[in-house]
Order: structure tokens, then sequence, then C-alpha cells
């Protein structure tokens, strides 16, 4: 078994740990059990998890056993970190509705013991869990928590967390709801060391102040050492969020975003990105990733559209990454887009007789979030059909501007969408 922390560490997963040395050497001794926590508040995970994803897929690769830990009971009190306001309260049931969506997208990169996993897994990797901490949160004795668990925290300490922080000087404040977090959090890290002998918790750097917290429960109720990893917040080179877009988020889900989208998505990584995404979202060998990473000016391409479909391959699978690539060298390349599968919308042919605007078009099949979003991009030149630019805003789309029977929209340099005609 190789020390994969070092392999963690030069792609760039390690922001910060409890100890760097003691870490790296209990994950050299053997099999190690880790966990990784999920709060399941959409259907869908976005490109944004796949950092604590793809660094529990290699740990899991060199030998040891991952827990993904569907946060059922913690998000119906809501992480305070990094919010602006309380978050929504979820039922039950979509809880648990959004836990399966989470789960099936989790196991194309994961063995894990509830289900069939994708054909892009290691086979030899040893089944780990994926696991609900409602079924232990929810049937918890308040006083009995207050008086086992709750003895172990230090309001003083608790508020100096830059989380409570941010929100205690905020004028929504904080809620006594959602300061008991914390003691949640930690105790899972306690019922995971007891139930399943858990020695490592891995998490967004955001979540430093809790898993600490776990950490040092785990010590002082049970007398043993524990550790903790977490990642560094990823933005882009151009200071935006990890997995943003002007359309929103970019999730695993392919009803949400396609795979062609998805695929778009990393095709347009900024050059400065190129290298240190690949590191973490590709099992690329690090040889591999120098070399892509070194490529300048128009040979910088190959190295984008190898991430590109990486990525794509190991959220949808070998077939849709083949699609999508294909569509992307089409749209890019003058190929034939009839041939190859891209966002695409039927209109009614009667429509398109008596004429769309230009704005409501580009507006409707979400090549832009609002019609003045759509009037920005015709003034501005980025509205294109058929790859003929037009700068109308009172331009009327009609049956003349078919071209084998469809309309090829694009906005600015990048993103396409096709349209064809369906009777009435």
């Amino acid at each position: 078994m190789h020390n994969v922390f070092e392999a963690l560490n030069e792609r760039g997963f390690i922001k910060q740990t409890t100890n760097a040395e003691q870490v790296a050497h209990l994950l050299s001794e053997g099999e190690v059990t880790y966990y990784v926590g999920f709060d399941p508040t959409a259907s869908s995970l976005h490109v944004g998890s796949l950092v604590p994803i793809m660094a529990m897929a290699h740990l899991q690769r060199a030998g040891h056993k991952p827990i993904a830990i569907l946060g059922g009971g913690t998000t119906m009190i809501g992480d305070p970190t990094d919010k602006t306001e309380m978050r929504p309260m979820l039922s039950q049931e979509q809880i648990t509705a959004n836990g399966k969506g989470i789960l099936a997208q989790m196991q194309r990169y994961l063995n894990l013991d509830n289900g069939v996993n994708a054909d892009n897994l290691q086979t030899t990797a040893k089944a780990g869990k994926f696991l609900n901490n409602a079924d232990w949160l929810l049937s918890i004795n308040y006083i009995e928590f207050l008086r086992d668990i709750g003895k172990h925290f230090r309001v003083n300490e608790m508020i100096r967390a830059e989380g409570y922080r941010q929100r205690l000087e905020r004028e929504l404040g904080l809620s006594f709801l959602e300061f008991n977090y914390q003691l949640l959090q930690a105790y899972d890290y306690l019922c995971l060391f007891q139930e399943y002998g858990c020695r490592l918790q891995l998490g967004g750097d955001d979540q430093w102040g809790n898993i600490l917290a776990g950490v040092d429960l785990v010590r002082r109720v049970k007398g043993e050492r524990v550790h903790a990893v977490t990642f560094p917040l990823l933005t882009t080179a151009t200071g935006a969020k990890m997995g943003k877009t002007a359309g929103g988020a970019v999730w695993l889900d392919p009803q949400r975003t396609s795979p062609y989208e998805f695929y778009q998505y990393w095709i347009n990584t900024d050059d400065r990105d190129v290298s240190r995404f690949l590191a973490y979202f590709t099992f690329l060998p690090m040889d591999e990733i120098r070399r892509l990473g070194s490529l300048k000016d128009e040979a910088i391409r190959e190295a984008k559209e190898v991430l590109a479909y990486e990525v794509t391959q190991l959220a949808h699978g070998k077939t849709e990454a083949d699609k999508a690539r294909a569509a992307s060298r089409a749209a890019f390349g003058g190929g034939n887009l009839d041939a190859v599968e891209m966002p695409t919308s039927a209109i009614i042919a009667q429509r398109l007789e008596s004429g769309i605007p230009i704005m409501e078009l580009f507006h409707e099949v979400g090549l832009a979030n609002s019609r003045s979003e759509a009037r920005r991009l015709v003034q501005q030149g980025g509205a294109y059909i058929n790859e003929k630019q037009y700068r109308a805003i009172d331009m009327l789309v009609n049956a003349d501007l078919l071209e084998a029977d469809a309309l090829m929209l694009r906005a600015g340099k990048k993103r396409y969408h096709r349209i064809v005609l369906k009777e009435n």
C-alpha cells in the first residue's frame, strides 16, 4: 500500500491537517477508515463537490475504506458556515429523496456497499459505506446529549470560530438551532469512531473548526487520537467560485446540466487553471498532467479537451463523453452538427412562420437568463444564428433562416443551442 498522503499533497488537495507527519504515517500503516459529510440540500451534487469525492476516490484506490455521510440529521438544522442567512428547512421525505440522487452520483467514483457501481471504478477497491447521520441523530435524548456531549464544549471557544463569528456580526445573528450544528457534526465523528473505527475526517477548509471539534470530542470521550484533513476552497483564476457560471451551478445530474453542457464547462477552463484542474479532477499521472499543463497558446486546447473528456467520462460514462466531445469538435470545427448531440429544443413550425423575437428565442432556450440579458447579448454582438451575427433587438427569427430544417443559435463564442421543428 503506497502512501497516498504524498500523492494528495502533490495534487493540491491538502490545505490543513491536525498533524501532517502523523496523518502520513497513519495512511502508510494499513487500512484506514475515513469519512466526508455531504448535506443533501439538493437532489444533485455540483462540480464543487468533486474535490472531496476525488480525494475519497484516491484514498480508496490506495486501499483505505471510505464512509460517505449523508447529513440527513444535520441538514434539518443547517450549517451556518459561510451562510448569510438560515437555510430553508427541508422535510425528512425531501432529504431522503435527495440522498438517493447523491448516492447514485457518488457511485460513479466510489465503491460503496449500497448498490451497483459504475464501470470506471477499480473493482479491487474494498467497498465503503454510505450512511445517513439521521440514523443516530434523530433518536438522541436531548437531556442525555447535553449531559454527556454538551459538557465538552465551551461557548467562548465556539464563537471564535470564523463561521459563527461572521454570523454573530451580521444583523440576522445566529439562531440557537444553528449553534448546535458544531456539536452534532462532532458527535458524528465520535459515533463513526466507536462503530467503525474511523480515524480520519476530510472536508472543505471552511469546516476546519467543526472538524476539529470532532477530533477533540473523540479525545475527550474515548482518550483516542484521530485526525483531520481539509481541502482548499477552490476558485477559478478569475476569482469566481468553482462550479458557478452565468447560468448557475454546474450539476452532476444530467437532467440539470446535460453532458454536453458539462463538457463545455470544462473545455472552457481558463488557461491558468488547466494544470490545477487536471490534478484535482482526473486520475491521470502527474507526469502527464505536467506535460499537458506546459502547453501554450493554441496547443493548450489539447489539454482542455483531455480535461473535459476525462471529467465527463467519470461523471457520465464513456458513451456520453464521446458524444459531448464529438458535438464540441463539430461546433468549433465546422463539422456536421446534426450528427451529434447537443442541447436541442423543438418548436412548432407555425411559431417560426409567424416569427419569434430574437430576444425571446435566446431567453427561451436558456442562452440568456432574462430578456434584459438577451437584449444586451444582441446589442453587444454576441447573438448568432447559423453562424451569422444579428444585432437588431427588434428582429423576428422566421423560417427564412432555416438551414437543413434547423437553427443553430450561438451566444458568444462557446455556447450553442440547436432548434428543430415539430408539427402542431
